[in-house]
């Protein structure tokens, strides 16, 4: 839809009248022949039947209807668009340490290892933060940054896909991850910040200790949603025969309690892959995702359409008596 941003400019359209009606006319400037200099001739002006002057005026005062256009700003208004609106800043710490690769989940009826359940169940939760902005962080020995805070949940999802374990190395930096989650949020509005750590382990490596991590999210006022994912018994073969095994005996509960707790967030424990996917649903409902109904139109600003014709307009009427003259001269030539 084409609707004018200042409408209201257009009442300069009839100040070339007012201003003839109005202002006195100049004198001395008009003269009873044409003079040629470079022809040595002079044509009388009654002589001069021309319209180059009446269509000299025209194209001005078609450049001022042109130019009062473009200064009331003509924009092509688009169909509305749904966008999201800026929710919480949502970082999520994914352990790929190397007892990830532990084979104690279900996929679709199989075996599968717990950072694979990961991958598959954490995608569907990232797609629906629409509006918020989510991070990645993975961790083993080290944390890193895989994607920074964005709106781009697609790009967030193809990285976690893309994630494999032991690419932070093979041990475990709870305190580390947690230290660069803080770090990133901290500058974001206090009551949006939040972070998601999924680990199936105890702090083995890493250079923050995870209590000063916990106190450094206290005081930033992060709060984080811990998840202790493996299940509690597993069966094994061996040498002398199946037996029966905890996969999670080195899982620190206490700690990722204590560091739910004075955060304000909640501690999960996720078994199997079912239990995962109910914590996401949790969280989800804990953190309800913003409000993406907000729509939005797209403006094309259409100004310089009429500012081209104006100036076109006006060249066109300043190159016209050099035209005439050289009419003229071939004329007086032949």
């Amino acid at each position: 839809m084409l609707e004018l941003a200042w409408p209201w400019l257009l009442a300069i359209l009839p100040l070339p009248f007012i201003a003839v009606r109005l202002l006195p006319r100049a004198c001395g400037l008009m003269s009873t022949a044409l003079h040629l200099p470079h022809l040595g001739v002079a044509l009388p002006q009654q002589a001069d039947v021309s319209p180059v002057p009446r269509l000299r005026r025209v194209l001005a005062l078609f450049a001022w209807a042109l130019l009062a256009l473009a200064a009331a700003r003509p924009q092509w208004l688009g169909t509305p668009e749904d966008v999201p609106r800026s929710g919480r800043d949502l970082l999520l710490a994914v352990d790929c340490s190397g007892s990830m690769s532990i084979e104690d989940m279900q996929l679709g009826g199989q075996p599968a290892p717990r950072f694979a359940a990961i991958q598959a169940i954490g995608a569907d939760f990232i797609q629906r933060r629409a509006g918020d902005r989510v991070g990645l962080i993975l961790f083993g020995t080290r944390a890193y940054l895989l994607v920074p805070l964005t709106f781009d949940l697609k790009t967030v999802g193809k990285q976690l896909a893309d994630a494999t374990i032991g690419l932070a190395g093979r041990e475990t930096a709870i305190g580390d991850a947690v230290g660069l989650a803080v770090k990133r949020l901290r500058d974001r509005p206090q009551q949006q910040r939040v972070m998601v750590l999924l680990t199936d382990g105890v702090n083995t490596s890493g250079e923050l200790d995870p209590v000063k991590a916990i106190d450094l999210a206290t005081a930033n006022h992060v709060r984080i949603y811990t998840i202790g994912i493996g299940a509690d018994a597993m069966r094994v073969n061996s040498l002398f025969g199946s037996r029966v095994i905890n996969p999670s005996a080195d899982l620190d509960e206490k700690m990722l309690g204590e560091m739910a707790a004075k955060t304000g967030g909640h501690y999960f424990r996720a078994r199997n892959s079912e239990e995962l996917a109910d914590v996401y649903r949790t969280i989800d409902k804990l953190e309800p995702a913003a409000d993406a109904k907000q729509s939005l139109r797209p403006v094309d600003e259409l100004y310089w359409l009429p500012l081209a014709g104006a100036l076109a307009a006006g060249a066109f009427a300043f190159l016209l008596p050099v035209w005439r003259v050289r009419l003229l001269r071939r004329a007086v030539s032949t």
